[in-house]
């Protein structure tokens, strides 16, 4: 067992964990923060993703240890002041989920991109979503969601 520190959603944590456990056991099982979830644990599926440093970052093997003192914001910690960001009230809006498993992933995916590009073409969202997998099929929604965001000029 180690202590790491962790920055999450603007708040320092120090956490005792084996230096390996993945983060995303961490911010769920230690930090209660559960938008990321473990869909396949091979970084493969999307739905683990947290930002770090402002980077779409998967977090389902990498260990917490590479993360000390890195600034990671999770789905939870895009609302501010108890709303929901611009991405986040876009997928509500447009009704960009199904079953909802995928959804944080989607929304992280949809959060940097928009941070580094507010104006991303098409080629551009789907680049950036590529890495996301939504079995529910609600794909065209997230895109319309994404869309939303682009044309009202709100920020991410």
């Amino acid at each position: 067992m180690a202590k790491i520190s962790l920055k999450v959603n603007g708040e320092t944590h120090e956490v005792d964990c084996d230096p390996a456990t993945p983060l995303i056991y961490v911010l769920r099982n230690q930090l209660d923060l559960v938008g990321a979830k473990l869909g396949c644990g091979l970084e493969q599926c999307g739905a683990c993703a947290v930002l770090v440093d402002g980077e779409h970052t998967l977090s389902c093997v990498r260990a917490a240890s590479e993360f000390d003192r890195a600034e990671i914001t999770t789905v939870e910690g895009l609302a501010k002041s108890g709303q929901p960001s611009a991405v986040q009230r876009a997928f509500i809006e447009e009704g960009a989920a199904q079953c909802g498993y995928c959804t944080a992933g989607l929304v992280i995916a949809a959060t940097a991109l928009l941070e580094k590009n507010p104006k991303p073409d098409d080629a551009e969202i789907r680049e950036a979503l590529d890495e996301h997998l939504c079995r529910c099929g609600s794909h065209l929604r997230v895109l319309k969601a994404i869309d939303r965001v682009v044309q009202g000029g709100g920020n991410a």
